[in-house]
Protein backbone atom coordinates (compact mmCIF):
# COMPACT_ATOMS: atom_id res chain seq x y z
CA UNK A 1 0.00 0.00 0.00
CA UNK A 2 1.33 3.45 -0.95
CA UNK A 3 2.39 5.62 1.94
CA UNK A 4 0.47 8.91 2.48
CA UNK A 5 2.24 11.90 0.94
CA UNK A 6 3.28 14.71 3.27
CA UNK A 7 4.44 18.00 1.73
CA UNK A 8 6.95 20.14 3.62
CA UNK A 9 6.57 23.54 1.96
CA UNK A 10 9.18 25.49 3.97
CA UNK A 11 12.41 24.75 5.77
CA UNK A 12 11.75 22.87 8.97
CA UNK A 13 14.14 21.30 11.45
CA UNK A 14 15.43 17.73 10.96
CA UNK A 15 13.64 16.92 14.22
CA UNK A 16 10.34 17.68 12.48
CA UNK A 17 10.97 15.06 9.81
CA UNK A 18 12.12 12.62 12.48
CA UNK A 19 8.90 13.20 14.42
CA UNK A 20 6.87 12.32 11.33
CA UNK A 21 8.50 8.91 11.26
CA UNK A 22 8.87 6.44 8.39
CA UNK A 23 5.20 5.93 7.61
CA UNK A 24 4.93 8.79 5.10
CA UNK A 25 6.40 9.80 1.78
CA UNK A 26 7.88 13.21 2.52
CA UNK A 27 8.30 15.67 -0.34
CA UNK A 28 10.03 19.05 0.02
CA UNK A 29 8.93 21.98 -2.13
CA UNK A 30 9.16 25.78 -2.15
CA UNK A 31 5.74 26.85 -0.92
CA UNK A 32 6.25 30.40 -2.18
CA UNK A 33 6.36 29.01 -5.75
CA UNK A 34 2.64 29.06 -6.39
CA UNK A 35 2.68 26.78 -9.42
CA UNK A 36 4.83 24.21 -7.65
CA UNK A 37 2.59 24.33 -4.60
CA UNK A 38 -0.63 23.78 -6.54
CA UNK A 39 0.78 20.90 -8.53
CA UNK A 40 2.35 19.17 -5.54
CA UNK A 41 -0.74 19.16 -3.31
CA UNK A 42 -2.88 17.29 -5.82
CA UNK A 43 -2.20 13.92 -4.18
CA UNK A 44 -0.99 15.10 -0.75
CA UNK A 45 -2.56 13.99 2.50
CA UNK A 46 -0.86 16.69 4.58
CA UNK A 47 1.11 19.88 4.13
CA UNK A 48 3.43 21.50 6.66
CA UNK A 49 4.13 25.25 6.41
CA UNK A 50 5.55 28.10 8.40
CA UNK A 51 4.51 31.68 7.61
CA UNK A 52 5.48 32.26 3.98
CA UNK A 53 3.26 29.71 2.22
CA UNK A 54 -0.30 30.87 1.53
CA UNK A 55 -2.78 28.03 1.95
CA UNK A 56 -6.10 29.31 0.67
CA UNK A 57 -9.25 28.16 -1.13
CA UNK A 58 -7.32 27.67 -4.38
CA UNK A 59 -4.97 25.25 -2.64
CA UNK A 60 -7.86 23.31 -1.10
CA UNK A 61 -9.57 23.10 -4.49
CA UNK A 62 -6.41 21.56 -5.96
CA UNK A 63 -5.83 19.18 -3.04
CA UNK A 64 -8.65 16.65 -3.23
CA UNK A 65 -6.95 14.19 -0.87
CA UNK A 66 -5.75 16.74 1.70
CA UNK A 67 -6.61 15.84 5.28
CA UNK A 68 -4.57 18.27 7.35
CA UNK A 69 -2.64 21.55 7.10
CA UNK A 70 -0.04 22.07 9.82
CA UNK A 71 1.36 25.50 10.64
CA UNK A 72 4.65 25.18 12.50
CA UNK A 73 4.03 28.18 14.72
CA UNK A 74 1.29 30.08 16.52
CA UNK A 75 -0.33 32.46 14.03
CA UNK A 76 -2.59 31.34 11.20
CA UNK A 77 -2.59 34.46 9.04
CA UNK A 78 -1.40 32.49 6.02
CA UNK A 79 -3.97 29.69 6.34
CA UNK A 80 -7.61 30.26 5.37
CA UNK A 81 -9.19 28.34 8.24
CA UNK A 82 -12.74 28.94 7.01
CA UNK A 83 -11.92 27.57 3.56
CA UNK A 84 -10.18 24.59 5.19
CA UNK A 85 -13.22 23.84 7.30
CA UNK A 86 -15.48 24.11 4.26
CA UNK A 87 -13.23 21.62 2.47
CA UNK A 88 -13.18 19.28 5.47
CA UNK A 89 -9.46 19.81 6.05
CA UNK A 90 -8.12 19.94 9.59
CA UNK A 91 -5.86 22.87 10.51
CA UNK A 92 -3.35 22.46 13.33
CA UNK A 93 -0.72 24.73 14.84
CA UNK A 94 1.66 24.82 17.79
CA UNK A 95 0.08 27.24 20.28
CA UNK A 96 2.61 26.90 23.10
CA UNK A 97 5.81 26.53 21.11
CA UNK A 98 7.02 30.11 21.48
CA UNK A 99 5.90 31.20 24.93
CA UNK A 100 9.36 30.94 26.51
CA UNK A 101 10.99 32.72 23.56
CA UNK A 102 8.39 35.51 23.66
CA UNK A 103 8.84 35.99 27.41
CA UNK A 104 12.62 36.08 27.14
CA UNK A 105 12.46 38.66 24.36
CA UNK A 106 10.28 40.93 26.51
CA UNK A 107 12.84 40.66 29.31
CA UNK A 108 15.64 41.35 26.83
CA UNK A 109 13.91 44.47 25.54
CA UNK A 110 13.47 45.74 29.08
CA UNK A 111 17.12 45.22 30.03
CA UNK A 112 18.30 46.71 26.73
CA UNK A 113 16.14 49.77 27.30
CA UNK A 114 17.04 50.22 30.96
CA UNK A 115 20.78 50.08 30.18
CA UNK A 116 20.77 51.70 26.71
CA UNK A 117 22.57 48.66 25.30
CA UNK A 118 21.71 49.07 21.58
CA UNK A 119 22.52 52.81 21.54
CA UNK A 120 25.77 52.32 23.49
CA UNK A 121 26.81 49.54 21.11
CA UNK A 122 26.15 51.71 18.05
CA UNK A 123 28.07 54.60 19.59
CA UNK A 124 31.11 52.50 20.49
CA UNK A 125 31.42 50.73 17.13
CA UNK A 126 31.03 54.17 15.58
CA UNK A 127 34.25 55.24 17.28
CA UNK A 128 32.85 57.07 20.31
CA UNK A 129 33.47 56.41 24.02
CA UNK A 130 30.60 58.11 25.88
CA UNK A 131 30.13 56.38 29.20
CA UNK A 132 28.26 59.25 30.85
CA UNK A 133 25.73 59.53 28.03
CA UNK A 134 24.45 56.01 28.56
CA UNK A 135 23.89 55.94 32.29
CA UNK A 136 20.98 53.59 32.87
CA UNK A 137 18.74 52.46 35.71
CA UNK A 138 18.75 49.30 37.79
CA UNK A 139 15.82 46.91 37.65
CA UNK A 140 16.24 45.84 41.29
CA UNK A 141 13.81 47.28 43.84
CA UNK A 142 11.59 48.77 41.14
CA UNK A 143 7.92 48.02 40.43
CA UNK A 144 7.04 45.92 37.38
CA UNK A 145 3.54 46.14 35.94
CA UNK A 146 2.43 43.16 33.84
CA UNK A 147 -0.65 43.92 31.72
CA UNK A 148 -2.14 40.52 30.98
CA UNK A 149 -1.27 37.60 33.25
CA UNK A 150 -1.55 34.68 30.88
CA UNK A 151 1.20 32.15 30.28
CA UNK A 152 3.66 34.63 28.76
CA UNK A 153 2.89 37.30 31.35
CA UNK A 154 3.49 34.76 34.11
CA UNK A 155 6.79 33.68 32.56
CA UNK A 156 7.97 37.29 32.37
CA UNK A 157 6.98 37.89 35.99
CA UNK A 158 8.78 34.74 37.14
CA UNK A 159 11.98 35.70 35.35
CA UNK A 160 12.02 39.30 36.49
CA UNK A 161 11.20 38.35 40.08
CA UNK A 162 14.81 37.15 40.26
CA UNK A 163 15.85 40.80 39.83
CA UNK A 164 14.12 41.73 43.09
CA UNK A 165 11.19 43.66 41.66
CA UNK A 166 7.77 44.27 43.16
CA UNK A 167 5.25 42.89 40.65
CA UNK A 168 1.74 44.17 39.91
CA UNK A 169 -0.62 42.81 37.29
CA UNK A 170 -3.78 43.97 35.60
CA UNK A 171 -5.92 41.14 34.23
CA UNK A 172 -9.70 41.11 34.76
CA UNK A 173 -9.76 37.35 34.48
CA UNK A 174 -7.00 36.27 36.85
CA UNK A 175 -7.76 35.29 40.41
CA UNK A 176 -6.00 37.47 43.01
CA UNK A 177 -5.33 34.38 45.14
CA UNK A 178 -3.64 32.61 42.24
CA UNK A 179 -1.48 35.67 41.49
CA UNK A 180 -0.61 36.02 45.17
CA UNK A 181 0.81 32.48 45.15
CA UNK A 182 3.34 33.79 42.62
CA UNK A 183 4.07 36.91 44.66
CA UNK A 184 2.06 39.15 42.33
CA UNK A 185 -0.63 41.65 43.33
CA UNK A 186 -3.69 42.18 41.11
CA UNK A 187 -4.61 45.85 40.70
CA UNK A 188 -6.63 48.08 38.41
CA UNK A 189 -5.09 49.28 35.17
CA UNK A 190 -4.99 52.83 36.51
CA UNK A 191 -3.13 51.79 39.65
CA UNK A 192 -0.66 49.72 37.65
CA UNK A 193 0.10 52.61 35.30
CA UNK A 194 0.62 55.05 38.18
CA UNK A 195 2.76 52.79 40.36
CA UNK A 196 4.96 50.92 37.85
CA UNK A 197 8.50 51.80 36.85
CA UNK A 198 8.45 49.19 34.09
CA UNK A 199 5.34 48.10 32.20
CA UNK A 200 5.13 45.07 29.90
CA UNK A 201 2.10 44.19 27.77
CA UNK A 202 0.95 40.59 27.30
CA UNK A 203 -2.66 40.77 26.13
CA UNK A 204 -4.43 39.34 23.09
CA UNK A 205 -5.46 41.85 20.45
CA UNK A 206 -9.23 42.21 20.56
CA UNK A 207 -11.70 45.01 20.05
CA UNK A 208 -11.42 45.61 23.80
CA UNK A 209 -7.62 45.89 23.86
CA UNK A 210 -6.89 47.85 20.66
CA UNK A 211 -5.48 51.25 21.72
CA UNK A 212 -5.80 50.21 25.37
CA UNK A 213 -2.69 52.27 26.10
CA UNK A 214 -3.05 55.75 24.65
CA UNK A 215 -2.60 59.42 25.51
CA UNK A 216 -4.69 59.25 28.69
CA UNK A 217 -2.82 56.21 29.97
CA UNK A 218 0.63 57.65 29.22
CA UNK A 219 -0.32 60.72 31.24
CA UNK A 220 -0.88 58.47 34.28
CA UNK A 221 2.61 56.94 34.11
CA UNK A 222 5.74 58.09 35.85
CA UNK A 223 8.02 60.28 33.71
CA UNK A 224 10.72 57.65 34.30
CA UNK A 225 8.52 54.76 33.18
CA UNK A 226 9.59 52.31 30.48
CA UNK A 227 6.98 50.35 28.50
CA UNK A 228 7.49 47.09 26.57
CA UNK A 229 5.13 45.66 23.96
CA UNK A 230 6.11 42.23 22.69
CA UNK A 231 2.48 41.07 22.49
CA UNK A 232 0.44 42.41 19.57
CA UNK A 233 0.71 45.60 17.58
CA UNK A 234 -2.06 48.13 18.11
CA UNK A 235 -2.59 47.53 21.83
CA UNK A 236 -0.26 50.46 22.44
CA UNK A 237 -1.30 53.42 20.30
CA UNK A 238 1.84 54.26 18.34
CA UNK A 239 0.94 57.89 17.63
CA UNK A 240 0.28 58.54 21.32
CA UNK A 241 3.46 56.66 22.23
CA UNK A 242 5.52 58.82 19.89
CA UNK A 243 4.16 62.01 21.46
CA UNK A 244 4.69 60.66 24.98
CA UNK A 245 8.31 59.76 24.23
CA UNK A 246 9.08 62.91 22.28
CA UNK A 247 7.67 65.14 25.02
CA UNK A 248 9.27 63.05 27.81
CA UNK A 249 5.92 62.11 29.33
CA UNK A 250 7.56 58.68 29.77
CA UNK A 251 11.21 57.70 29.50
CA UNK A 252 11.34 54.91 26.93
CA UNK A 253 9.73 52.06 25.00
CA UNK A 254 10.75 48.65 23.69
CA UNK A 255 8.72 47.28 20.78
CA UNK A 256 8.68 43.98 18.93
CA UNK A 257 5.23 44.37 17.36
CA UNK A 258 3.49 47.08 15.35
CA UNK A 259 0.00 48.03 14.26
CA UNK A 260 0.91 47.28 10.63
CA UNK A 261 3.56 44.72 9.75
CA UNK A 262 6.06 44.52 8.23
CA UNK A 263 6.97 47.94 9.61
CA UNK A 264 10.20 49.45 8.30
CA UNK A 265 9.40 53.15 8.57
CA UNK A 266 8.01 54.70 11.73
CA UNK A 267 8.57 58.03 13.50
CA UNK A 268 9.36 55.94 16.58
CA UNK A 269 12.52 54.65 14.90
CA UNK A 270 14.04 58.16 14.98
CA UNK A 271 13.83 58.45 18.77
CA UNK A 272 16.86 57.58 20.87
CA UNK A 273 14.74 56.32 23.79
CA UNK A 274 13.22 53.46 21.78
CA UNK A 275 14.51 49.90 21.27
CA UNK A 276 12.87 48.00 18.42
CA UNK A 277 13.01 44.50 16.91
CA UNK A 278 11.17 43.07 13.86
CA UNK A 279 8.64 40.76 15.56
CA UNK A 280 11.22 38.30 16.86
CA UNK A 281 9.12 36.82 19.68
CA UNK A 282 9.10 33.32 18.19
CA UNK A 283 12.41 33.57 16.37
CA UNK A 284 14.60 31.15 18.26
CA UNK A 285 15.94 27.78 17.17
CA UNK A 286 14.23 26.16 20.13
CA UNK A 287 10.81 27.67 19.42
CA UNK A 288 11.00 26.68 15.76
CA UNK A 289 12.00 23.14 16.66
CA UNK A 290 9.25 22.82 19.26
CA UNK A 291 6.72 24.05 16.71
CA UNK A 292 7.89 21.62 14.04
CA UNK A 293 7.85 18.61 16.35
CA UNK A 294 4.41 19.54 17.72
CA UNK A 295 2.76 19.81 14.31
CA UNK A 296 4.48 16.68 13.04
CA UNK A 297 2.90 14.76 15.91
CA UNK A 298 -0.46 16.34 15.10
CA UNK A 299 -0.14 15.25 11.47
CA UNK A 300 0.51 11.69 12.59
CA UNK A 301 -2.58 11.75 14.80
CA UNK A 302 -4.74 13.31 12.11
CA UNK A 303 -3.78 10.82 9.41
CA UNK A 304 -4.31 7.96 11.87
CA UNK A 305 -7.84 9.21 12.57
CA UNK A 306 -7.14 9.95 16.22
CA UNK A 307 -8.09 12.94 18.37
CA UNK A 308 -5.89 15.93 17.52
CA UNK A 309 -5.70 18.28 20.52
CA UNK A 310 -4.10 21.16 18.58
CA UNK A 311 -6.71 21.24 15.81
CA UNK A 312 -8.15 24.74 15.54
CA UNK A 313 -11.18 23.98 13.40
CA UNK A 314 -12.34 20.34 13.32
CA UNK A 315 -11.46 17.60 15.75
CA UNK A 316 -10.42 14.12 14.77
CA UNK A 317 -10.44 11.02 16.88
CA UNK A 318 -12.95 8.56 18.26
CA UNK A 319 -15.72 10.62 19.82
CA UNK A 320 -19.24 9.28 20.25
CA UNK A 321 -21.64 10.40 17.53
CA UNK A 322 -23.91 11.86 20.19
CA UNK A 323 -21.09 14.00 21.58
CA UNK A 324 -19.61 15.31 18.30
CA UNK A 325 -22.23 18.04 17.66
CA UNK A 326 -21.98 19.06 21.32
CA UNK A 327 -18.29 20.01 21.05
CA UNK A 328 -18.98 23.17 19.05
CA UNK A 329 -22.06 23.92 21.15
CA UNK A 330 -20.18 23.65 24.45
CA UNK A 331 -17.32 25.77 23.15
CA UNK A 332 -19.77 28.47 22.02
CA UNK A 333 -21.59 28.38 25.37
CA UNK A 334 -18.26 28.79 27.16
CA UNK A 335 -17.34 31.79 25.03
CA UNK A 336 -20.75 33.38 25.52
CA UNK A 337 -20.64 32.79 29.28
CA UNK A 338 -17.18 34.36 29.53
CA UNK A 339 -18.37 37.37 27.55
CA UNK A 340 -21.17 37.96 30.06
CA UNK A 341 -18.82 38.81 32.92
CA UNK A 342 -15.75 40.96 33.46
CA UNK A 343 -14.93 39.35 36.79
CA UNK A 344 -12.32 36.70 37.54
CA UNK A 345 -13.47 33.12 37.02
CA UNK A 346 -12.88 30.56 39.76
CA UNK A 347 -14.48 27.46 38.24
CA UNK A 348 -15.98 26.19 34.97
CA UNK A 349 -18.53 23.37 35.16
CA UNK A 350 -20.34 21.53 32.38
CA UNK A 351 -23.60 19.69 32.96
CA UNK A 352 -25.02 17.30 30.39
CA UNK A 353 -28.69 16.34 30.43
CA UNK A 354 -30.18 13.89 27.96
CA UNK A 355 -29.96 10.45 26.47
CA UNK A 356 -27.08 7.94 26.40
CA UNK A 357 -25.80 8.46 29.92
CA UNK A 358 -23.14 5.84 29.39
CA UNK A 359 -21.38 8.02 26.82
CA UNK A 360 -17.96 9.46 27.72
CA UNK A 361 -18.48 13.22 27.79
CA UNK A 362 -15.19 14.26 29.43
CA UNK A 363 -14.17 16.09 26.25
CA UNK A 364 -17.01 18.59 26.85
CA UNK A 365 -15.10 19.98 29.83
CA UNK A 366 -12.19 20.83 27.53
CA UNK A 367 -14.60 22.30 24.95
CA UNK A 368 -16.01 24.64 27.58
CA UNK A 369 -12.54 25.73 28.71
CA UNK A 370 -11.55 26.32 25.09
CA UNK A 371 -14.52 28.63 24.64
CA UNK A 372 -13.99 30.45 27.93
CA UNK A 373 -10.33 31.23 27.23
CA UNK A 374 -10.64 31.99 23.51
CA UNK A 375 -10.90 35.75 23.97
CA UNK A 376 -8.87 35.98 27.17
CA UNK A 377 -5.39 34.91 26.11
CA UNK A 378 -2.69 35.74 23.65
CA UNK A 379 -2.41 32.70 21.46
CA UNK A 380 -4.94 30.42 19.79
CA UNK A 381 -6.67 28.19 22.33
CA UNK A 382 -6.83 24.47 21.59
CA UNK A 383 -7.90 21.25 23.24
CA UNK A 384 -4.38 20.75 24.54
CA UNK A 385 -3.63 24.16 26.00
CA UNK A 386 -7.09 25.06 27.37
CA UNK A 387 -6.65 22.88 30.50
CA UNK A 388 -3.13 24.27 30.94
CA UNK A 389 -4.45 27.84 30.75
CA UNK A 390 -7.06 26.97 33.36
CA UNK A 391 -4.46 25.44 35.66
CA UNK A 392 -2.14 28.43 35.25
CA UNK A 393 -4.95 30.79 36.26
CA UNK A 394 -6.18 28.64 39.12
CA UNK A 395 -9.47 27.87 37.39
CA UNK A 396 -10.96 24.52 38.38
CA UNK A 397 -13.21 22.58 36.01
CA UNK A 398 -15.64 19.70 36.07
CA UNK A 399 -18.18 17.82 33.97
CA UNK A 400 -21.25 15.94 35.19
CA UNK A 401 -24.05 13.80 33.79
CA UNK A 402 -27.37 14.97 35.23
CA UNK A 403 -30.19 12.44 35.37
CA UNK A 404 -33.02 14.89 34.96
CA UNK A 405 -35.89 15.24 32.53
CA UNK A 406 -35.52 17.97 29.94
CA UNK A 407 -37.61 19.29 27.08
CA UNK A 408 -34.64 18.71 24.80
CA UNK A 409 -33.10 15.51 23.46
CA UNK A 410 -29.74 16.73 24.77
CA UNK A 411 -28.89 19.83 26.76
CA UNK A 412 -25.54 21.26 27.81
CA UNK A 413 -25.21 23.78 30.63
CA UNK A 414 -21.99 25.76 31.22
CA UNK A 415 -21.69 27.30 34.66
CA UNK A 416 -19.02 29.85 35.59
CA UNK A 417 -18.38 30.40 39.29
CA UNK A 418 -16.79 33.80 39.89
CA UNK A 419 -14.33 34.73 42.62
CA UNK A 420 -16.90 37.05 44.21
CA UNK A 421 -19.32 34.13 44.61
CA UNK A 422 -21.51 35.04 41.64
CA UNK A 423 -22.39 32.66 38.83
CA UNK A 424 -23.02 32.86 35.09
CA UNK A 425 -25.15 30.11 33.55
CA UNK A 426 -25.60 29.54 29.81
CA UNK A 427 -27.37 26.44 28.47
CA UNK A 428 -27.96 25.28 24.93
CA UNK A 429 -28.90 22.40 22.68
CA UNK A 430 -28.58 21.22 19.10
CA UNK A 431 -31.61 20.62 16.91
CA UNK A 432 -32.09 18.30 13.94
CA UNK A 433 -31.68 17.82 11.10
CA UNK A 434 -28.47 19.89 10.83
CA UNK A 435 -27.45 20.08 14.50
CA UNK A 436 -28.30 23.76 14.66
CA UNK A 437 -27.00 25.26 17.89
CA UNK A 438 -29.17 27.46 20.07
CA UNK A 439 -29.23 28.99 23.54
CA UNK A 440 -32.12 28.01 25.81
CA UNK A 441 -31.07 29.62 29.11
CA UNK A 442 -29.03 32.56 30.36
CA UNK A 443 -28.86 32.76 34.14
CA UNK A 444 -32.46 32.64 35.38
CA UNK A 445 -33.96 33.49 31.99
CA UNK A 446 -35.41 30.92 29.60
CA UNK A 447 -34.83 31.93 25.98
CA UNK A 448 -34.70 30.26 22.57
CA UNK A 449 -32.15 31.95 20.30
CA UNK A 450 -29.92 30.40 17.60
CA UNK A 451 -26.19 30.86 18.13
CA UNK A 452 -24.89 33.19 15.43
CA UNK A 453 -21.54 34.72 14.52
CA UNK A 454 -22.45 38.06 16.13
CA UNK A 455 -24.62 38.30 19.22
CA UNK A 456 -25.49 40.85 21.90
CA UNK A 457 -27.01 40.48 25.36
CA UNK A 458 -28.49 43.11 27.66
CA UNK A 459 -29.98 42.75 31.14
CA UNK A 460 -32.16 45.59 32.42
CA UNK A 461 -35.22 46.49 34.50
CA UNK A 462 -38.37 45.48 32.62
CA UNK A 463 -40.26 48.49 31.27
CA UNK A 464 -41.80 49.74 28.00
CA UNK A 465 -39.68 51.29 25.24
CA UNK A 466 -36.48 49.25 25.51
CA UNK A 467 -36.96 47.40 22.22
CA UNK A 468 -37.47 50.73 20.46
CA UNK A 469 -34.17 52.01 21.89
CA UNK A 470 -32.39 48.90 20.63
CA UNK A 471 -33.84 49.32 17.15
CA UNK A 472 -32.90 53.00 16.98
CA UNK A 473 -29.31 52.61 18.16
CA UNK A 474 -28.61 49.54 16.04
CA UNK A 475 -30.19 51.34 13.07
CA UNK A 476 -28.01 54.41 13.61
CA UNK A 477 -24.98 52.08 13.71
CA UNK A 478 -26.13 50.39 10.47
CA UNK A 479 -26.37 47.02 12.25
CA UNK A 480 -29.18 44.74 11.09
CA UNK A 481 -30.96 42.66 13.75
CA UNK A 482 -31.40 39.07 12.61
CA UNK A 483 -33.31 37.81 15.64
CA UNK A 484 -34.34 38.91 19.09
CA UNK A 485 -35.94 37.44 22.17
CA UNK A 486 -36.86 39.09 25.43
CA UNK A 487 -37.36 37.16 28.67
CA UNK A 488 -38.15 38.39 32.17
CA UNK A 489 -38.36 36.93 35.65
CA UNK A 490 -41.60 38.80 36.36
CA UNK A 491 -43.53 41.81 35.14
CA UNK A 492 -41.54 44.90 36.07
CA UNK A 493 -38.65 42.79 37.30
CA UNK A 494 -35.39 41.98 35.56
CA UNK A 495 -35.41 41.30 31.82
CA UNK A 496 -32.87 39.86 29.40
CA UNK A 497 -32.76 40.49 25.67
CA UNK A 498 -30.65 38.28 23.40
CA UNK A 499 -30.03 39.36 19.81
CA UNK A 500 -28.38 37.95 16.72
CA UNK A 501 -27.05 40.63 14.40
CA UNK A 502 -25.51 40.65 10.93
CA UNK A 503 -22.29 42.45 11.86
CA UNK A 504 -20.06 42.99 14.86
CA UNK A 505 -21.30 45.32 17.61
CA UNK A 506 -18.70 47.76 18.90
CA UNK A 507 -18.19 48.30 22.60
CA UNK A 508 -19.22 51.92 22.11
CA UNK A 509 -22.59 50.85 20.68
CA UNK A 510 -23.12 48.33 23.48
CA UNK A 511 -22.25 50.94 26.10
CA UNK A 512 -24.62 53.45 24.52
CA UNK A 513 -27.47 50.94 24.67
CA UNK A 514 -26.67 50.00 28.27
CA UNK A 515 -26.62 53.66 29.24
CA UNK A 516 -29.93 54.51 27.57
CA UNK A 517 -31.79 51.48 28.90
CA UNK A 518 -30.01 51.72 32.27
CA UNK A 519 -28.85 48.17 31.78
CA UNK A 520 -27.23 46.02 34.44
CA UNK A 521 -25.05 44.38 31.76
CA UNK A 522 -24.38 44.95 28.09
CA UNK A 523 -22.20 42.35 26.40
CA UNK A 524 -21.34 41.43 22.84
CA UNK A 525 -19.62 38.38 21.39
CA UNK A 526 -18.37 37.49 17.92
CA UNK A 527 -17.06 34.05 17.00
CA UNK A 528 -17.07 31.40 14.30
CA UNK A 529 -19.97 28.95 14.46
Amino acid sequence: MARPIVIIAEELSPATVAALGPDFEVRNIDGTDRAALLSSVADAAAILVRSATMVDAEVFAAAKNLKVVARAGVGLDNVDVAAATQAGVMVVNAPTSNIVSAAELAVGLLISLARHIPAAHASLVGGQWKRSKYTGVEIADKTLGVIGFGRIGMLVAQRLSAFGVNILTYDPYVQPARAAQLGVRVVSLEELLKESDFITVHLPKTKDTVNLIGKEQFAMMKPTALIINAARGGIVNEDALYEALKNKVIAGAGLDVYAKEPCTDSPLFALDNVVVTPHLGASTDEAQEKAGIAVARSVRLALAGELVPDAVNVQGGVIADLVKPLLGLTEALGQIAASLTSKAIERVDVEYLGEAHTTDIAVLQVSALKGVFTSLVHDPVSYVNAPVLAKDRGVAAGVELIHQETDHKTLVRVILTLTDGGRVIVAGTVTPPNDRMKIVQIDEFEIDVPIATHMAFFKYKDRPGVVAVLGRIFGDANINIGGMQVARDEKGGLAMVALTVDSAVSNETAQQISSEIQGHTGRVVSFTV
